[in-house]
């Protein structure tokens, strides 16, 4: 591969106007694309298997006038101080919005408050339930505007109205975070290098692959049901590694400069070691996020494949477009106009650099870093042991929107119950008398200690399937609601057993139990595929067998301690008004897969770039700790700069107000900080230190049948000096075709 890869690069940098000119026609075609043909994404979730789904699945059956999978909304009216929603006029005023909604695009129905019960006792609130005949991805603009004006109406008329439910629009995201990173990395690359064109570089061509990825997702939405976070994570991960990638490139083209080669033969040699790491890092992430389709949720499953996609083109954006455009950048990429005394002095060689020196200190006292990293991840990781899961909901809204104030409105007025009905479906099919069947569970789930309300039986067409609302004590995302949905099911058998009846209990919250169960249950045999297939890769990259395994432990500690901090700061409270957070509550479920497959991936990228120089060094004759050290020596700012630069990227999205958004960037920005500086640049270089030659071991049968895909580049180093030694003086780097042609035959 470093022999393909070198060839690769002077090519790259030899023809780089050609090079540019085709990902320009790429980025064209993509856009133009994406202009013509594009769809709708969405955000609804399919659980085959589940009681839920099934429930769901009934009812579009038996019920299609309560479009079961349509899109829903609450609108809640509340009355101004001093009056009742009962006076004359404000019932009138009501009555004449709910007959609005009632004629308003693609709503199927739309409940009566003063008919239905829906007002609260002391008369001052009152909501009204709209069901869609479409899910949420299909409503349209006309429909999500009368929604909007009803609520204005209302409050024109004095009534407090807000909106709530899956059918309301979110405004759109905060472009804050993904400004921030871009800011916070063209300072960390051009602290790094000191030079403008070296720190552009990388950042212009990482634009460049993300503009072609997303251009990409854009078109396949619509040939494919894409999840509406897809494109945000592919732009927030495809930006990340892609400077990432060009970073340690460059690091390496400007090592290869300064060791005395021609422009293009650097560019060769960067690609030829450098390259191969990022090839193998970048198939590290990829095998981490398209993992995510095993757990068998869609949603997860688009977001997973688009996000792998974006990386699958940064990886390939780095090893053709970064020579090319380091061919137009010539010598001048050298110039560090910006960089310190310090700094120059570093590259002269007068002064060891710093990860040098932390390096040699780690080394030095590799028992006394190793327990004290291990004992503080470890403690940071209790409060992971009382996580809870749930799904997003009103709740998590941003204090002060409509979705946020119709969810508390509510709470005050009827309970938080109310937020979350469920929708229990007794299918009676099978039973000699139905109504008897709904009676035995209308009468069992009120005896529930944590029901509210229980509304009669409401019976299908033909009589066999009956319909029956209850309404929780307890908010949607508490444990007794959980506990709740639960009981309900456990009595499903006893029905059975005494009519022919089964009780399925669905609704949103139903749906959000069933979504968290299913992702809890899925954690452990994705981490086992996951990391398993990246162990086999890593087998290949290190030709070790501890090393892999080391890797993979590291990044463990990595997320326990991560998930322990997103439950002491949002489940338990603490330091929640540095963040921001203004009340405590469960972990949204899918946040703890996709850490895992986010950090796993970019905590094997560190792994790569900072281990594979390690390894380079030893292959050429270096002892253990020296080889460990020289990795610091090269890798070591690199990877500091690329761990900054996530830190940043995920950290902005703190300034969100949501607190969905800020659970993921703290739990992403805290799995870096704690993987780059504590697992990788601490952990590692103790524990190879303690190892020694025992951490490059590999059993004799192993290595004769694993193929060597020479990451460090070692063939290709033979084959340069062997070039060198037979070329007439002054031809050491002459950039033939042919030269090139005969190293590729002879390896």
């Amino acid at each position: 591969m470093a022999t393909f890869l070198y060839r690769l690069g002077r090519l790259a940098f030899r023809r780089r106007r050609l090079f540019l000119m085709f990902w320009i026609v790429v980025l064209a075609a993509v856009g133009i694309g994406a202009a013509s043909v594009s769809g709708k994404t969405t955000d609804d979730f399919t659980l085959p298997g589940t009681q839920s789904q099934q429930a769901i699945d009934l009812l579009g059956k038996e019920f299609p006038q309560a479009s079961a999978a349509g899109a829903t909304a609450r609108v809640v009216f509340e009355a101004p101080g001093g009056q009742k929603l009962t006076s004359a006029a404000n019932k009138a005023e009501i009555a004449a919005l709910v007959a609005a909604l009632q004629k308003a695009p693609q709503v199927a129905s739309v409940t009566e408050p003063f008919a239905n019960g829906l007002v609260s006792k002391d008369g001052t609130i009152a909501y009204t339930q709209v069901t869609y005949k479409v899910p949420k991805a299909d409503i349209t603009e006309a429909a999500s505007g009368a929604l909007d004006a009803v609520a204005a109406k209302g409050e024109q008329a004095g009534l407090t109205v807000s909106l709530g439910g899956s059918a309301v629009q979110e405004k759109a995201a905060s472009k804050a975070a993904e400004l921030i990173g871009l800011a916070v990395a063209a300072v960390a690359l051009v602290i790094t290098f000191g030079s403008m064109i070296a720190a552009g570089l990388p950042l212009l061509t990482a634009l460049f692959g993300v503009g072609v990825a997303i251009l990409c997702i854009t078109v396949s939405t619509a040939f494919f049901d894409m999840a509406s976070a897809s494109s945000t994570l592919a732009l927030m991960l495809g930006l990340a590694v892609a400077i990432d990638y060009a970073l340690f490139i460059v690091s390496r083209y400007r090592s290869e400069i300064r060791d005395g080669h021609e422009p293009e033969e650097a560019a060769g040699r960067a690609l030829g070691t450098a390259g191969s790491a990022v090839v193998f890092a970048g198939l590290t992430v990829v095998i981490a996020l398209a993992g995510l389709s095993v757990i068998g949720i869609k949603m997860l499953t688009t977001m997973g494949l688009a996000a792998a996609f974006a990386v699958a083109v940064a990886v390939v954006i780095a090893l053709t477009l970064l020579p090319a455009v380091l061919g137009f950048a010539g010598m001048r990429i050298m110039k560090g106009k910006l960089t310190s005394e310090r700094h120059r002095a570093e590259e002269r060689g007068e002064r060891e650099a710093m990860g040098v020196r932390w390096g040699r200190f780690v080394t030095r006292n590799p028992v006394k870093m190793l327990v004290v990293s291990v004992l503080g991840l470890g403690l940071l990781a209790i409060p992971a042991m009382s996580l809870r899961l749930t799904l997003p909901d009103d709740s998590m809204a941003s204090p002060g929107s409509t979705q946020r104030v119709a969810y508390d409105t509510l709470s005050k007025g009827f309970g938080p119950g109310f937020n979350g009905p469920l929708t229990v479906v007794v299918d009676a099919r099978g039973s000699d008398d139905p109504k008897a069947a709904a009676e035995n569970a209308y009468a069992t789930i009120s005896e529930l200690s944590d029901v509210a309300a229980v509304r009669p039986a409401a019976f299908n067409e033909a009589g066999d399937v009956a319909l029956i609302a209850a309404i929780p004590k307890s908010s949607p995302t508490s444990e007794a609601t959980k506990d709740l949905v639960a009981d309900i099911r456990d009595h499903s058998e006893a029905l059975h057993k005494d009519t022919g009846a089964d009780l399925m209990v669905t609704g949103t919250t139903a749906v959000n139990i069933d979504v968290s169960t299913k992702l809890a249950e899925a954690m452990i045999p994705y981490l086992a595929i996951v990391v398993g297939l990246a162990l086999i890769l890593l087998l290949l990259v290190f030709r070790s067998i501890l090393v892999p395994l080391k890797a993979a432990l590291g990044f463990l500690l990595s997320v326990v301690a991560t998930l322990g901090v997103l439950v002491a700061v949002f489940q338990w409270g603490w330091l929640k008004d540095v963040f921001g957070v203004d009340q405590t509550q469960p972990i949204v479920s899918v946040l703890p897969i996709l850490l895992i497959g986010v950090v796993f991936g970019l905590a094997m990228d560190y792994e790569v770039f900072l281990v594979t120089r390690m390894r380079e060094e030893y292959v050429h004759g270096a002892e253990p700790t020296d080889a460990i050290v020289a990795g610091f020596k090269h890798g070591g700012r690199v990877v500091t700069a690329a761990a900054i630069i996530m830190i940043s990227v995920f950290a902005g999205f703190l300034l969100d107000d949501t607190a969905l958004v800020k659970s993921i960037g703290l739990g992403l920005a805290s799995a870096v900080l704690f993987d780059a500086f504590v697992v990788r640049m601490t952990i590692v270089p103790a524990v190879m230190t303690l190892l020694g030659r025992r951490a490059w071991a590999l059993p004799g049968w192993l290595d004769r049948i694993m193929p060597d895909v020479d990451v460090e580049g070692e063939k290709l180093r033979h084959a340069l000096e062997a070039r060198t030694a037979t070329a007439p003086a002054g031809h050491e780097d002459a950039d033939s075709a042919d030269d090139t042609r005969d190293l590729a035959r002879k390896h």
